[in-house]
Protein backbone atom coordinates (compact mmCIF):
# COMPACT_ATOMS: atom_id res chain seq x y z
CA UNK A 1 0.00 0.00 0.00
CA UNK A 2 1.60 3.23 -1.07
CA UNK A 3 0.94 5.84 1.52
CA UNK A 4 0.05 8.51 -0.99
CA UNK A 5 -3.11 6.46 -1.62
CA UNK A 6 -4.20 6.77 2.00
CA UNK A 7 -6.28 9.87 2.47
CA UNK A 8 -8.08 9.90 5.80
CA UNK A 9 -10.55 12.43 4.43
CA UNK A 10 -11.79 9.77 1.99
CA UNK A 11 -12.76 7.35 4.75
CA UNK A 12 -16.53 7.46 4.90
CA UNK A 13 -18.67 7.94 8.00
CA UNK A 14 -18.38 5.16 10.57
CA UNK A 15 -21.61 6.12 12.30
CA UNK A 16 -23.11 3.25 14.26
CA UNK A 17 -19.75 1.58 14.84
CA UNK A 18 -17.93 1.35 18.18
CA UNK A 19 -14.23 1.54 19.01
CA UNK A 20 -12.18 1.19 22.18
CA UNK A 21 -8.92 3.14 22.33
CA UNK A 22 -6.74 2.43 25.34
CA UNK A 23 -4.69 5.34 26.60
CA UNK A 24 -6.98 7.80 24.82
CA UNK A 25 -6.35 10.69 27.19
CA UNK A 26 -3.01 11.75 25.70
CA UNK A 27 -0.59 11.51 22.81
CA UNK A 28 -1.27 8.95 20.09
CA UNK A 29 -4.31 7.55 21.86
CA UNK A 30 -5.90 10.98 22.06
CA UNK A 31 -5.20 11.72 18.39
CA UNK A 32 -6.52 8.29 17.38
CA UNK A 33 -9.71 8.88 19.35
CA UNK A 34 -10.08 12.29 17.72
CA UNK A 35 -9.64 10.85 14.21
CA UNK A 36 -12.23 8.15 14.89
CA UNK A 37 -14.66 10.64 16.41
CA UNK A 38 -14.36 12.74 13.26
CA UNK A 39 -15.56 9.69 11.36
CA UNK A 40 -18.61 9.58 13.68
CA UNK A 41 -17.61 6.42 15.52
CA UNK A 42 -18.62 6.01 19.13
CA UNK A 43 -15.31 5.97 20.99
CA UNK A 44 -14.70 4.39 24.36
CA UNK A 45 -11.77 6.28 25.87
CA UNK A 46 -10.22 3.59 28.08
CA UNK A 47 -7.89 5.40 30.46
CA UNK A 48 -6.12 4.98 33.78
CA UNK A 49 -6.34 8.60 34.93
CA UNK A 50 -9.95 9.78 34.98
CA UNK A 51 -9.09 13.44 35.55
CA UNK A 52 -6.92 13.51 32.43
CA UNK A 53 -9.53 11.50 30.57
CA UNK A 54 -12.24 14.06 31.35
CA UNK A 55 -9.99 16.87 30.13
CA UNK A 56 -9.24 14.95 26.93
CA UNK A 57 -12.92 14.27 26.35
CA UNK A 58 -13.80 17.95 26.75
CA UNK A 59 -10.95 18.90 24.43
CA UNK A 60 -12.37 16.64 21.72
CA UNK A 61 -15.89 17.97 22.32
CA UNK A 62 -14.65 21.52 21.84
CA UNK A 63 -13.46 20.49 18.39
CA UNK A 64 -16.36 18.12 17.68
CA UNK A 65 -19.44 19.07 19.72
CA UNK A 66 -21.38 16.05 18.41
CA UNK A 67 -18.67 13.49 19.16
CA UNK A 68 -19.99 10.31 20.78
CA UNK A 69 -17.50 9.65 23.58
CA UNK A 70 -17.55 7.52 26.69
CA UNK A 71 -14.85 7.36 29.36
CA UNK A 72 -14.12 4.08 31.09
CA UNK A 73 -11.43 3.35 33.64
CA UNK A 74 -8.73 0.78 32.98
CA UNK A 75 -5.22 0.29 34.30
CA UNK A 76 -3.47 -2.10 31.93
CA UNK A 77 -0.75 -2.78 34.48
CA UNK A 78 -3.22 -4.52 36.82
CA UNK A 79 -5.09 -7.61 35.66
CA UNK A 80 -7.98 -7.00 38.04
CA UNK A 81 -8.56 -3.57 36.53
CA UNK A 82 -8.57 -5.10 33.04
CA UNK A 83 -11.11 -7.71 34.13
CA UNK A 84 -13.28 -5.08 35.80
CA UNK A 85 -13.21 -2.98 32.63
CA UNK A 86 -14.29 -5.95 30.52
CA UNK A 87 -17.20 -6.73 32.84
CA UNK A 88 -18.36 -3.11 32.76
CA UNK A 89 -18.00 -2.83 29.00
CA UNK A 90 -19.85 -6.05 28.25
CA UNK A 91 -22.68 -5.02 30.58
CA UNK A 92 -23.25 -1.91 28.45
CA UNK A 93 -22.37 -2.94 24.91
CA UNK A 94 -23.06 -5.94 22.70
CA UNK A 95 -20.72 -5.05 19.84
CA UNK A 96 -17.12 -3.97 19.36
CA UNK A 97 -16.01 -3.02 15.86
CA UNK A 98 -12.46 -1.92 16.62
CA UNK A 99 -10.20 -2.57 19.61
CA UNK A 100 -7.07 -0.41 19.54
CA UNK A 101 -4.48 -1.62 22.04
CA UNK A 102 -2.53 1.63 22.26
CA UNK A 103 -1.78 2.45 25.90
CA UNK A 104 1.78 2.02 27.03
CA UNK A 105 4.78 3.23 28.98
CA UNK A 106 8.43 3.55 27.97
CA UNK A 107 11.73 3.10 29.86
CA UNK A 108 10.52 3.70 33.45
CA UNK A 109 12.52 2.72 36.53
CA UNK A 110 12.03 -0.92 37.49
CA UNK A 111 8.58 -1.60 38.94
CA UNK A 112 7.12 -5.02 39.63
CA UNK A 113 3.34 -4.99 39.44
CA UNK A 114 1.04 -6.71 41.90
CA UNK A 115 0.67 -9.50 39.34
CA UNK A 116 4.44 -10.05 39.26
CA UNK A 117 5.10 -8.42 35.89
CA UNK A 118 7.72 -5.88 34.88
CA UNK A 119 5.70 -2.71 34.36
CA UNK A 120 6.34 -2.28 30.62
CA UNK A 121 5.44 -5.88 29.87
CA UNK A 122 2.35 -5.42 32.04
CA UNK A 123 1.08 -2.17 30.53
CA UNK A 124 2.19 -2.62 26.94
CA UNK A 125 1.58 -6.31 26.42
CA UNK A 126 0.10 -8.55 29.14
CA UNK A 127 -2.77 -6.19 29.94
CA UNK A 128 -3.75 -5.94 26.30
CA UNK A 129 -3.41 -9.71 25.81
CA UNK A 130 -5.91 -10.21 28.62
CA UNK A 131 -8.22 -7.42 27.44
CA UNK A 132 -8.38 -8.82 23.91
CA UNK A 133 -9.18 -12.28 25.19
CA UNK A 134 -11.93 -11.06 27.48
CA UNK A 135 -13.60 -9.09 24.69
CA UNK A 136 -12.93 -11.55 21.89
CA UNK A 137 -16.33 -13.23 21.74
CA UNK A 138 -18.03 -9.86 21.31
CA UNK A 139 -15.47 -8.74 18.73
CA UNK A 140 -15.81 -11.81 16.53
CA UNK A 141 -19.61 -11.51 16.59
CA UNK A 142 -19.35 -7.96 15.23
CA UNK A 143 -19.21 -7.83 11.40
CA UNK A 144 -16.02 -6.42 9.86
CA UNK A 145 -14.33 -6.09 13.25
CA UNK A 146 -10.63 -5.47 13.80
CA UNK A 147 -8.06 -5.71 16.57
CA UNK A 148 -5.14 -3.28 16.31
CA UNK A 149 -2.11 -3.92 18.53
CA UNK A 150 0.25 -0.92 18.52
CA UNK A 151 3.88 -1.91 18.08
CA UNK A 152 7.03 0.18 17.60
CA UNK A 153 10.16 0.40 15.47
CA UNK A 154 11.85 -0.50 18.77
CA UNK A 155 10.74 -4.10 18.14
CA UNK A 156 13.53 -4.41 15.58
CA UNK A 157 16.15 -4.63 18.34
CA UNK A 158 13.94 -6.61 20.69
CA UNK A 159 14.03 -10.24 21.73
CA UNK A 160 11.79 -12.38 23.91
CA UNK A 161 13.86 -13.38 26.92
CA UNK A 162 11.91 -16.35 28.20
CA UNK A 163 14.47 -16.93 30.96
CA UNK A 164 14.01 -13.40 32.30
CA UNK A 165 10.66 -12.35 30.85
CA UNK A 166 9.88 -9.91 33.66
CA UNK A 167 13.47 -8.78 34.22
CA UNK A 168 13.72 -10.07 37.77
CA UNK A 169 17.36 -11.07 37.27
CA UNK A 170 18.68 -7.96 35.56
CA UNK A 171 16.69 -4.92 34.45
CA UNK A 172 17.30 -2.86 31.35
CA UNK A 173 14.56 -0.29 30.70
CA UNK A 174 15.36 -0.20 26.99
CA UNK A 175 15.50 -3.98 26.58
CA UNK A 176 12.21 -4.32 28.45
CA UNK A 177 10.54 -1.75 26.21
CA UNK A 178 11.84 -3.42 23.06
CA UNK A 179 10.69 -6.81 24.29
CA UNK A 180 7.21 -5.52 25.13
CA UNK A 181 6.75 -4.01 21.69
CA UNK A 182 8.09 -7.10 19.95
CA UNK A 183 5.58 -9.08 22.00
CA UNK A 184 2.76 -6.80 20.79
CA UNK A 185 3.72 -7.37 17.16
CA UNK A 186 4.14 -11.13 17.58
CA UNK A 187 0.75 -11.22 19.29
CA UNK A 188 -0.84 -9.47 16.32
CA UNK A 189 0.58 -11.99 13.86
CA UNK A 190 -0.23 -15.03 16.00
CA UNK A 191 -3.73 -13.75 16.67
CA UNK A 192 -4.35 -13.43 12.93
CA UNK A 193 -3.09 -16.96 12.31
CA UNK A 194 -5.49 -18.29 14.95
CA UNK A 195 -8.42 -16.25 13.67
CA UNK A 196 -7.86 -17.62 10.17
CA UNK A 197 -7.49 -21.19 11.41
CA UNK A 198 -10.81 -20.84 13.25
CA UNK A 199 -12.47 -19.54 10.08
CA UNK A 200 -13.24 -16.16 11.66
CA UNK A 201 -13.52 -12.91 9.71
CA UNK A 202 -12.15 -10.54 12.37
CA UNK A 203 -8.81 -9.03 11.33
CA UNK A 204 -5.74 -8.52 13.48
CA UNK A 205 -3.73 -5.62 12.03
CA UNK A 206 -0.69 -4.06 13.70
CA UNK A 207 0.59 -0.50 13.39
CA UNK A 208 3.34 1.70 14.72
CA UNK A 209 3.52 5.50 14.88
CA UNK A 210 7.16 6.07 13.99
CA UNK A 211 8.73 8.66 16.28
CA UNK A 212 6.44 11.26 17.79
CA UNK A 213 7.01 13.41 20.86
CA UNK A 214 4.36 12.42 23.38
CA UNK A 215 4.02 11.82 27.11
CA UNK A 216 5.26 8.26 26.69
CA UNK A 217 8.79 9.64 26.61
CA UNK A 218 8.55 11.25 30.04
CA UNK A 219 10.99 8.73 31.55
CA UNK A 220 13.70 9.29 28.95
CA UNK A 221 16.79 10.68 30.76
CA UNK A 222 16.98 14.47 30.51
CA UNK A 223 20.55 14.43 29.21
CA UNK A 224 19.53 12.11 26.37
CA UNK A 225 16.50 14.26 25.56
CA UNK A 226 18.65 17.42 25.46
CA UNK A 227 21.16 15.82 23.09
CA UNK A 228 18.40 14.65 20.75
CA UNK A 229 16.36 17.85 20.90
CA UNK A 230 18.07 19.73 18.02
CA UNK A 231 17.53 16.78 15.68
CA UNK A 232 13.93 15.98 16.61
CA UNK A 233 12.28 18.15 13.93
CA UNK A 234 14.22 16.18 11.31
CA UNK A 235 13.26 12.68 12.42
CA UNK A 236 9.86 13.02 14.12
CA UNK A 237 6.33 13.98 13.27
CA UNK A 238 3.39 15.27 15.28
CA UNK A 239 1.13 12.88 17.23
CA UNK A 240 -1.79 13.49 14.86
CA UNK A 241 0.35 12.19 11.99
CA UNK A 242 1.78 9.41 14.14
CA UNK A 243 -1.77 8.20 14.74
CA UNK A 244 -2.53 7.80 11.03
CA UNK A 245 -1.04 4.28 10.63
CA UNK A 246 -3.19 3.22 13.59
CA UNK A 247 -6.30 4.72 12.03
CA UNK A 248 -5.48 3.13 8.70
CA UNK A 249 -5.09 -0.29 10.35
CA UNK A 250 -8.47 0.26 11.98
CA UNK A 251 -10.43 1.64 9.02
CA UNK A 252 -8.49 1.25 5.76
CA UNK A 253 -10.60 -0.35 3.04
CA UNK A 254 -7.91 -2.60 1.54
CA UNK A 255 -6.31 -3.74 4.80
CA UNK A 256 -5.73 -7.48 5.23
CA UNK A 257 -5.32 -9.50 8.38
CA UNK A 258 -1.67 -9.79 9.36
CA UNK A 259 -0.74 -6.43 7.82
CA UNK A 260 1.59 -4.07 9.67
CA UNK A 261 1.58 -0.33 8.98
CA UNK A 262 3.81 2.59 9.86
CA UNK A 263 5.42 5.72 8.42
CA UNK A 264 7.48 5.29 5.25
CA UNK A 265 10.06 8.03 5.82
CA UNK A 266 13.68 7.65 6.99
CA UNK A 267 13.98 4.49 9.13
CA UNK A 268 10.18 4.55 9.47
CA UNK A 269 10.48 7.44 11.91
CA UNK A 270 8.05 9.74 10.10
CA UNK A 271 6.24 10.18 6.83
CA UNK A 272 3.11 9.00 5.11
CA UNK A 273 1.48 5.67 5.95
CA UNK A 274 2.42 2.38 4.30
CA UNK A 275 3.51 -1.19 4.95
CA UNK A 276 6.05 -1.39 7.76
CA UNK A 277 9.10 -3.63 7.96
CA UNK A 278 9.01 -6.53 10.36
CA UNK A 279 11.94 -8.56 11.65
CA UNK A 280 12.28 -12.32 11.03
CA UNK A 281 12.00 -12.86 14.79
CA UNK A 282 8.62 -11.13 14.91
CA UNK A 283 7.39 -13.62 12.31
CA UNK A 284 8.76 -16.70 14.07
CA UNK A 285 5.77 -18.98 14.64
CA UNK A 286 7.40 -21.21 17.27
CA UNK A 287 8.45 -18.26 19.43
CA UNK A 288 5.02 -16.68 19.00
CA UNK A 289 3.26 -19.87 20.09
CA UNK A 290 5.52 -20.19 23.13
CA UNK A 291 4.87 -16.57 24.07
CA UNK A 292 1.12 -17.07 23.58
CA UNK A 293 1.05 -20.14 25.83
CA UNK A 294 3.03 -18.36 28.56
CA UNK A 295 0.82 -15.29 28.25
CA UNK A 296 -2.34 -17.35 28.73
CA UNK A 297 -0.80 -18.97 31.80
CA UNK A 298 0.42 -15.73 33.38
CA UNK A 299 -2.73 -13.70 32.71
CA UNK A 300 -5.22 -16.47 33.44
CA UNK A 301 -7.09 -16.10 30.14
CA UNK A 302 -7.81 -19.01 27.84
CA UNK A 303 -8.72 -17.82 24.36
CA UNK A 304 -11.83 -19.37 22.83
CA UNK A 305 -9.92 -20.94 19.92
Amino acid sequence: METSKFDIDKITSQKGRLAIVTGANTGLGFETALHLARKEMKVIMACRNMVKAEKAKHHILRKLPNADLEIMKIDLSHLKSVRDFAVDFLAKHNRLDVLINNAGIMVPPYIKTEDGFESQMASNYFGHFLLTGLLLNTIIKTPNSRIVPVASIAHKKGKINFENLNFEKKYSPTAAYRQSKLACLMFSYELQRRLEKAGLKTLSVAAHPGVSITDIGRNVPKWMYNIALPFMPLVTHTPDKGALPIVYAALGADVKGGDYFGPKGFLEMFGSTGKADSTPLSLNKETAKRLWDISEELTGIKYSF
